[in-house]
């Protein structure tokens, strides 16, 4: 036998107040009643074994407490982290994730932002650049939802972005390969690149400036931006003139890492490596990984509460935070001989 659903009107009768009195202290406005009258609703309430009809809810407040997050590769342990980091601030404020992972496919982004609107999430953070910002202007912008944009991709003005300083990245790169002596250096970086690592290849580039070392120095290679990315690179570099490479993140680095072992090629005593994110696994992988570092986590978090900001102040001016990124030196990288 089916148990008959408990409503608001049962608790209203038990309790002996009105409905819209219920609805009042059940939805956060207690303060406008007698502290007699709150405990007799959530005594009711709790005796009763009431819950809330959450798209009856959603009809009278107009949020589901939900916010969908768009990234491009979930396989990736720099996004896990960054998940982390927002859904923490997230779940303090009682709202829900809704996780999308869009393989880096524009068409599957501008589907999954066509759903969760329709689902009516309350905000939106884009942490992947395949997206267009046609696209983000169209669906969310024109519409008023809600959105902040971050790490890879490019604010351009028309929305809050939260970033890490990746040029600065780059640099420290740069400064740290040639300060140690070496000069032929490879740059595994993504196909089409996002805004910020292209930001990073100018900060290295910068550094090369600084040392006068002429580009036709650094070998450039793209590829997947993935373990296996790295690892169809090795032989390019084997057989080139370099003697360290700068892998445009920790994942390039672990892929060229089994490259190279396989080639019977160490590290650092055959080539010098620098990653760049900082994910856990750098610590773990021999030697332990040097990288650039970047605040993740934090990332993740300071995305969130500029969401929240944007969603409690619609009106308010587009905000972009930048965080600092810096070297963490390990074991991958030593001087030219």
């Amino acid at each position: 036998m089916v148990k008959k659903k408990v409503t608001i009107k049962d608790v209203a009768h038990r309790s002996s107040v009105s409905i819209a009195t219920v609805s009042q202290i059940l939805n956060g406005n207690q303060d406008k009643f007698s502290s007699k009258t709150v405990e007799k609703v959530l005594a009711a309430k709790n005796e009763l074994g009431y819950q809330a009809d959450y798209f009856a809810r959603q009809m009278i407040t107009k949020e589901t407490k939900t916010i969908g997050v768009l990234v491009p590769d979930i396989t990736n342990p720099f996004f896990n982290l960054l998940m982390r980091g927002i859904e923490e601030i997230l779940y303090q404020q009682h709202f829900v994730t809704i996780l999308c992972n869009a393989d880096s496919n524009q068409q599957k982004e501008v589907q999954y932002l066509s759903e969760l609107t329709r689902r009516g999430v309350d905000g939106f953070i884009i942490a992947s650049s395949a997206i267009s910002t046609q696209a983000i202007k169209e669906d969310l912008q024109q519409q008023s939802r809600p959105f902040i944009v971050l790490d890879q991709k490019k604010a351009e003005d028309f929305s809050d972005s939260v970033r890490t300083d990746d040029f600065r990245g780059g640099y420290l790169a740069g400064t740290h390969l040639f300060s140690l002596g070496h000069r032929q250096v490879a740059l595994v970086y993504p196909e089409n690149p996002p805004a910020n690592v292209q930001e990073r290849i100018e900060g290295f580039k910068s550094a090369a400036d600084a040392y006068q070392i002429d580009y036709s120095q650094l070998l450039l290679i793209p590829t997947a931006f993935s373990k296996q990315g790295g690892y169809q690179t090795t032989h390019e570099i084997v057989g080139s003139k370099t003697t360290a490479i700068f892998a445009l993140n920790d994942e390039l680095a672990f892929g060229l890492y089994r490259g190279l072992e396989e080639l019977d090629k160490k590290i650092p005593e055959d080539y010098s490596i620098i990653g760049y994110d900082n994910v856990d696994m750098s610590e773990y992988v021999k030697p332990k990984l040097t990288t650039i570092a970047q605040p993740i986590f934090e990332l993740g978090q300071e995305a969130a509460k500029l969401l929240l900001e944007r969603i409690q102040h619609p009106e308010k001016t587009p905000e972009e935070k930048l965080l600092p990124v810096h070297l963490e030196k390990r074991f991958s990288t030593a001087p030219l001989k």
